[in-house]
């Protein structure tokens, strides 16, 4: 009985991904950079622990969803048919167990911020739910994932600037205009370096019928990402240099930069190999900026 209890918990440990950070820190860096920003500075100990924490949880919940909706496509792509779920070794209830009660904590941890963030976590959740199901229909559903992956921003606006009122009005008075800015922004992140991860698998996709970015493209992918990154990078310039900040956060945004002409060199081949590492190189960019936000925000 003792043995079966690891066994379970590898493979729920498994279902999340939790070997794989790579995918918790690109929801982390745009988020703790937004909350630096909104609270003109260090936000405090108990938003920073909040959004760390429920950044990890959320997208833990998201991998449970996904690999449910996605068991039956899964079991057709190399890289992916040995998942908990497709495989087997996971029922699609305890699966769906699982995702539910990390979803449950993260909101618990929402509870302790204020209403009009409360508010912003049901939207959050609405769309983490309905990306897996995107592809189906959606010729480029990174676009939706990259509003998912970017919705911490303008929650981590409201956290920090919110008030008590439960109403929209209370949203609107909480997330300025340059938060819901930087999320559309992000989303060109996520395109880029999704459609990267999409490359790696365009082959296994074509011939199951599920939709992205990387075959909507076709053989101007390799433009589409760098473009995706040129924009995601203009736009973060012009919208930290809004909100006050200067030369560190531009130095930050300078690496980032350096490292997204790299990711072309990964790229321009469209070797499976070289846009995986791409795709897993990403979160170094977001930490670059974060880092840069950070500094800016230190020295004043």
């Amino acid at each position: 009985m003792s043995a079966a209890v690891p066994s379970r918990l590898s493979l729920y440990l498994n279902l999340i991904r939790w070997d794989r950070p790579a995918g918790w820190l690109l929801l982390l860096w745009p988020t703790l950079a937004a909350l630096w920003m909104a609270a003109d500075g260090f936000p405090g100990w108990h938003l920073l622990a909040v959004f760390t924490a429920g950044t990890v949880l959320m997208r833990s919940a998201g991998c449970c969803v996904n690999d449910v909706a996605d068991r039956d496509f899964d079991k057709h792509v190399k890289r992916t048919a040995q998942r908990p779920v497709t495989s087997g070794a996971v029922s699609v209830k305890e699966a769906l167990t699982v995702g539910a009660v990390l979803a449950l904590l993260a909101f618990g941890l929402v509870l302790t911020t204020n209403a009009p963030t409360i508010l912003l976590s049901f939207a959050a959740l609405a769309v983490t739910l309905l990306y897996p199901y995107a592809k189906r229909v959606v010729n480029m559903p990174q676009a939706v994932l990259g509003v998912a992956f970017s919705f911490g921003i303008p929650m981590a606006f409201s956290a920090a600037l919110g008030g008590s009122e439960w109403s929209l009005a209370a949203i609107n008075a909480a997330v300025p205009r340059s938060a819901w800015a930087l999320l559309v922004a992000n989303l060109f992140w996520v395109l880029a370096y999704d459609t990267e991860y999409a490359m790696v698998d365009r082959d296994d996709d074509l011939k199951i019928g599920i939709k992205t970015s990387a075959i909507t493209l076709g053989r101007f992918d390799v433009a589409g990402v760098m473009a995706f990154y040129g924009i995601f990078l203009a736009a973060w310039a012009f919208l930290g240099l809004r909100l006050g900040l200067g030369k560190p956060f531009l130095t930050g945004l300078a690496v980032a930069a350096a490292q997204v002409a790299w990711h072309y060199t990964l790229i321009r081949d469209r070797s499976r190999e070289g846009c995986f590492r791409a795709f897993r190189a990403n979160h170094w960019v977001g930490f670059a900026i974060f880092a840069g936000t950070v500094a800016d925000l230190s020295l004043r």
